[in-house]
């Protein structure tokens, strides 16, 4: 898979995504990442990527002339460009699988005010929102998808089912885990993980998982 970014902070992405397994990723060739400024499509002296907002109000928005040159640059007819974006639609598992079925990801950074209307009415294929909530701009939601996408690729992880076994990955949360020792502080492990029987353990992971779902997050369940 291939996935670019588009932003104004390409420093912010050095660290997170040059560890663990969207490092691994990108060193087997499961993943080409590529991290692009855009105020490397400005024509100006002062790299000018914003203006003031016709019709007034505070803050600054981001000029179409910049994204578009670079979309068209680096888009092609296999290309998905999604708009990080407080109103755009919610990121959740259901969407990283989806998204991991795409040979190319192109992950528009927005920042200030938002981005001018005429590019998502044209070069924007969905604006997607991590959460109910603001930042300062789209770089964290940007790594956030590359990361959760990069897990799902074939051979990203060092067991396949790992993926498929998560939070989130059937509709509920993950049952509890557990590992040695067995007594720890007087906390025992519960029994029926020590019993061997594989059939019964997957029979209380699957209560476990409900009802932590219940318990913790019962809009899944609806």
């Amino acid at each position: 898979m291939k996935i670019d970014v588009l932003t104004l902070f390409p420093g912010m992405f050095a660290g997170p995504l040059d560890e663990s397994i969207v490092k691994r990723a990108r060193q087997r060739g499961l993943l080409e990442l590529a991290i692009y400024n855009l105020r490397d499509w400005t024509h100006d002296a002062h790299k000018t990527v914003d203006d003031r907002p016709f019709g007034g109000g505070p803050g600054m928005v981001l000029k179409p002339e910049p994204i578009f040159e670079a979309l068209e640059k680096l888009a092609t007819g296999e290309t998905r460009v999604l708009l990080m974006s407080p109103a755009g639609r919610k990121f959740d598992q259901a969407l990283a699988r989806e998204l991991a079925q795409e040979k190319h990801l192109l992950l528009v950074s927005g920042s200030y005010e938002g981005v001018d209307e005429r590019v998502m009415e044209t070069l924007v294929d969905d604006e997607v929102s991590i959460g109910d909530f603001v930042l300062t701009n789209g770089a964290l939601p940007a790594m956030l998808i590359v990361d959760a996408v990069t897990r799902l690729l074939p051979g990203a992880l060092g067991d396949e089912e790992s993926a498929a076994d998560e939070s989130f990955s059937h509709g509920l949360l993950e049952y509890p885990h557990y590992t040695r020792p067995a007594e720890f502080r007087g906390m025992k492990v519960p029994e029926i993980l020590l019993s061997g029987h594989h059939a019964e353990i997957e029979r209380w992971r699957k209560e476990q998982a409900k009802s932590r779902t219940r318990k913790r997050r019962p809009d899944l369940l609806k």
